[in-house]
């Protein structure tokens, strides 16, 4: 058996108790118990009981506490530990993260831990845990996210040039109209509801990996949805087929949500029955479309995220009337939340300056 660590310092039985009365950490304070059992004579196995632990903990315990005082009594958690990686090796790995792997030469099209484990060892001489990588990533700023989907042909300049110029935009359009108009900013896009649904990631036991019922028909329905992010509020119609007849009746849905005296901007993609000359449009509303493959453009691709994440998915729809009613139920969820809605569609370079 080892021989026993001394405690050293001048501290009394006493004080190690008082101290313990005052640690808002209760590993801190059984710990300190131990130890001031250990002041008192008491024999090292029963003081390490005392603190729940056995004696071969308790001896390092003590030289943490001769090492860092009461202070080093706390879990590893609580204390700093000195970084392994400089900041100029940290900045570097930030700038590996950010670039993404080349896949001719890392062999992936994503970084995941194991790889940037290998990298960091290789690289920088520095053995962490998988796990370890991944806090070393948070702390670095980064988090595990989806990636947005982005049309290969999408032209970025194009994107941000409409965002630059779109005050110019807005004035070309309704200049005129918002002398003597209140002007509503709203997004407009259509999504596909049916029975060939999705699963979404839920909390589950370590371990277990839960099921999800997955129908494989194919009937759905189309829900048109359009939001005014600066008011809280949406219009939105579901209907059986994605076409010009369906966008009339939602258009003429959204000109009856529109504030009364306001005149609405309707901004949305350039699908063929938006750009129809057939479609007739209140006067109340004047559209504008977005560039091309820009989806990112238009916040109600994030509405149907949310709907689908929180409504829809992870469920069996037996009839195309149920489909229907599940989407009416989302929307109208949706509705209710208008601080949702604001939160899900503001866009600075939408409404920047906007009443």
């Amino acid at each position: 058996m080892a021989k026993p660590i001394a405690i050293t310092g001048t501290w009394t039985a006493s004080e190690l108790r008082r101290l313990a009365a005052a640690s808002r950490h209760a590993n801190q304070s059984r710990r300190l118990l131990s130890l001031a059992a250990v002041l008192d004579g008491m024999n090292r196995t029963e003081a390490a009981r005392i603190g729940g632990m056995d004696r071969q903990t308790l001896r390092d315990w003590v030289h943490r506490f001769n090492d860092y005082g009461p202070e080093g009594l706390k879990d590893d958690l609580a204390r700093p530990r000195p970084r392994r990686l400089t900041a100029a090796q940290e900045a570097e790995l930030a700038t590996i993260v950010e670039t993404g792997p080349d896949r001719a030469i890392h062999g992936v099209v994503r970084w995941r831990r194991v790889d940037l484990q290998a990298l960091v060892a290789e690289r920088f001489g520095v053995e962490y845990h998988e796990r370890t990588i991944g806090k070393l990533l948070k702390t670095l700023g980064f988090s595990h996210v989806s990636a947005r989907p982005r049309h290969p042909k999408q032209d970025g300049e194009v994107i941000q040039a409409f965002k630059k110029n779109f005050a110019r935009t807005l004035e070309a359009h309704v200049g005129r109209i918002a002398r003597r108009k209140p002007i509503e900013i709203w997004f407009q896009d259509e999504a596909r509801i049916g029975q060939k649904n999705g699963l979404v990631r839920q909390w589950a036991r370590r371990g277990t990996r839960p099921s999800q019922p997955a129908d494989q028909r194919y009937e759905s329905a189309y829900l048109f949805g359009a939001i005014c992010p600066a008011r809280g509020v949406g219009a939105a119609l579901a209907l059986p087929f994605a076409d010009t007849e369906a966008m009339q009746l939602h258009v003429d849905e959204i000109a009856r949500a529109v504030a009364k005296g306001a005149h609405a901007v309707l901004l949305l993609d350039r699908a063929g029955w938006h750009t129809t000359g057939a479609l007739k449009w209140p006067a109340n509303i004047t559209p504008i479309l977005l560039p091309s493959r820009s989806p990112e453009l238009n916040p109600v691709e994030q509405v149907w995220q949310f709907l689908r994440a929180n409504f829809l998915s992870n469920r069996v729809f037996e009839t195309y009337d149920e489909i229907i009613a599940a989407a009416c139920e989302a929307w109208n969820r949706l509705a209710a939340l208008p601080g949702t809605i604001t939160s899900i569609g503001m866009r600075d370079w939408a409404h920047t300056g906007q009443s």
